[in-house]
């Protein structure tokens, strides 16, 4: 596969509807944000969504091909604001088992996997077009 799209849909106010891969998205900002009605996460919310899903899920995988089972394991993900723009992100996985050098094998292997991290570490050219 060398494309996926998503497709977000304005539902009023600051609501937006998203289908992605036909799982359906609702994304809106707190009633606090005049237009927002608190109804769904906030789209940098989603971002750090993707990342931490992104992460566990290498992570999962990467210890699944070499038969080490994880035990309780969650990642948090924390953005930094800098302005209207997120300039750091701090991953924390949090992990019973597997520990130490097995686990440090793990994290860098997870780092060559997600693709959310490798995208964000290198980020993509962005266009912008209006089509009829």
């Amino acid at each position: 596969m060398s494309e996926r799209t998503v497709q977000a849909r304005w539902d009023g106010g600051l609501r937006v509807l998203v289908d992605a891969g036909g799982f359906e998205i609702v994304s809106d900002e707190p009633a606090s944000v005049p237009g927002g009605s608190g109804t769904g996460p906030q789209p940098t919310e989603l971002l750090l969504a993707s990342i931490a899903s992104c992460f566990t899920i290498a992570l999962a995988y990467t210890a699944g091909k070499r038969g080490i089972e994880l035990e309780d394991l969650s990642v948090d993900v924390t953005g930094h604001y800098d302005g209207p723009r997120f300039d750091a992100f701090r991953i924390a996985v949090r992990i019973r088992a597997p520990r130490d050098v097995q686990l440090t094998r793990l994290i860098e292997s997870a780092k060559r996997v997600c693709y959310v991290t490798r995208t964000l570490s290198d980020p993509p050219k962005i266009d912008i077009v209006v089509e009829e």
